[in-house]
């Protein structure tokens, strides 16, 4: 690397420091071992952030990898500044968990896939839950506590797995209880096309997986989220959609018209919150996340639906669902910061979850790896400060979906894929693979993902979470 590169200064196994100097405001942090690919662009926009005048603190965690504007991966907080592409265009992408009562080998999981993809569309441009406007200002203002709303003005098949009792425990399960302050008025109408897509997957890294829980990390914890080995277990990762996409857009776009903004990009524009611009992205990035959160609630819904279709009334009680690509507004040593998180999740610990029903535990977080390798289960410590209270998302990615494909122009190869057919099928045996888009899916593989055990020993070793559970994937359906 030759700008940015010379600034990184490894300080221990497990941090590498970027010293401020130039334009830079503070200096920014990378969370990794030597065992960690770093992209140079991925760097040298996290030193772009660095300089942006309202940054008080800029770090990466280990999956860090290329981003629009502001690397994926990263962690911002903001002084009275909030910034759209440090967001992310899918507002509140996130995870869910679910438990089953069965173990591997009790039930048919590929038949279990087939009929869950029969359910949810899977890929771009999918439309299911048909919202009017009441039904779309109820979700974007309530979020997930818009459901019982939708089940007495939409009628859809998801309802049919509707249970208010099991919604209420569903509810204390869900980061910020699946609401926030969101409101329709600052949601552009483009947006609003978008409505049609509650309870649909979408594409790129999008996925629903029927897992099995591999190893018990921490017998008393599991044991509080009613896991045990072999269980087969259901992770559901999507967003906002195309709802959210267009929230970011257009909000990047305000941002980098603001004359405060005069000669910056747009990728590297922010808003002051003091303003009404301001003011209106996180009401508008808000509605995006509500959106989100009830897409998943409702994906959840159908894949109860067909779990009770095939083995008759079943249990499928929700571990925790979290936000990824959100702005929030938090106290970190003493000042307040908003903290933004691209391709990273809040880490939350005991003490900060006081009054939930996780007071005990610490907040749980869903870290997946890529379809083919492990995912976990860990929990926040209350010990991570010095990352804003913030871990990883995912395993990251090594390289870009145009490297692992390769390129073609009119049947000619201009660059040749970095995977090939026979590594993809070795790197899936023994995975029931269903996928909206066979002639892209090498785009997900594996080998196009940074070792999510290097990943998630890293968080462990820095004393931010605990691991309680490593599940692998059975079936895995994509976009």
């Amino acid at each position: 690397m030759a700008e940015t590169s010379s600034k990184l200064v490894r300080i221990d196994p497990l941090r590498l420091r970027m010293e401020r100097t130039g334009q830079m405001v503070t200096d920014a942090t990378i969370f990794a071992s030597g065992a960690v690919n770093l992209e140079y662009e991925a760097v040298r926009q996290l030193y772009d952030a660095a300089c942006l005048p309202a940054a008080k603190k800029v770090l990466a965690t280990a999956d860090i990898h290329v981003g629009f504007g502001i690397p994926i991966g990263a962690v911002l907080g903001m002084d009275r500044a909030i910034m759209p592409a440090a967001v992310g265009y899918d507002i509140n992408c996130g995870m869910r968990l679910l438990t089953t009562p069965f173990s591997k080998g009790q039930i048919d999981t590929d038949k279990v896939a087939v009929d869950i993809a029969r359910e949810i569309p899977l890929g771009e441009g999918h439309e299911n839950v048909r919202l009017d406007k009441g039904g779309l200002e109820a979700v974007v203002t309530k979020g997930v506590a818009a459901i019982p709303d939708l089940v007495q003005r939409v009628s859809h098949r998801a309802w049919e797995a509707f249970d208010p009792e099991e919604f209420a425990d569903d509810i204390k399960r869900i980061e910020e209880h699946g609401r926030l302050c969101g409101d329709l008025g600052a949601v552009p109408n483009a947006a609003q096309k978008g409505s049609a897509q509650l309870g649909t997957l979408g594409g790129g890294n999008h996925f629903i997986e029927i897992q099995c829980v591999q190893e018990v990390l921490d017998e008393d914890l599991a044991k509080t989220f009613g896991l045990f080995k072999n269980q087969i277990v259901v992770m559901i990762h999507s967003g906002s959609r195309r709802f959210g996409y267009e929230i970011a857009d257009r909000y990047m776009d305000i941002a980098a018209s603001r004359p405060e903004m005069a000669g910056r990009k747009k990728m590297l524009s922010y808003l002051s919150t003091d303003t009404d611009a301001g003011k209106d992205y996180i009401a508008a990035m808000a509605a995006a996340a509500n959106f989100a959160f009830a897409n998943r609630h409702i994906m959840a819904l159908l894949v109860r639906r067909c779990f009770n279709r095939m083995f008759g009334p079943t249990p499928l009680k929700l571990v925790y669902d979290v936000a990824h690509n959100m702005a929030k507004f938090e106290t970190h040593s003493g000042s307040q910061l908003w903290v933004h998180r691209k391709g990273a999740t809040r880490a939350f610990g005991p003490e900060q979850m006081a009054a939930t029903i996780f007071e005990r535990t610490g907040q749980p977080i869903i870290t997946p790896g890529s379809m083919g390798t492990a995912s976990f289960l860990l929990v926040g410590t209350g010990d991570s400060d010095e990352s804003l209270s913030s871990v990883n998302h995912g395993a990251g990615r090594v390289m870009s979906r145009t490297a692992a494909i390769g390129k073609a122009h009119r049947g000619k190869v201009i660059t040749s894929p970095l995977i090939s057919d026979e590594q993809f099928k070795r790197s899936m045996e023994g995975i029931k693979l269903i996928t909206g888009d066979r002639r892209r899916i090498k785009e997900e593989a594996p080998a196009a993902y940074k070792d999510i055990e290097e990943v998630v020993r890293i968080v462990v070793a820095c004393g931010w979470a605990k691991a309680v559970a490593r599940m692998l994937p059975l079936a895995v359906l994509k976009g």
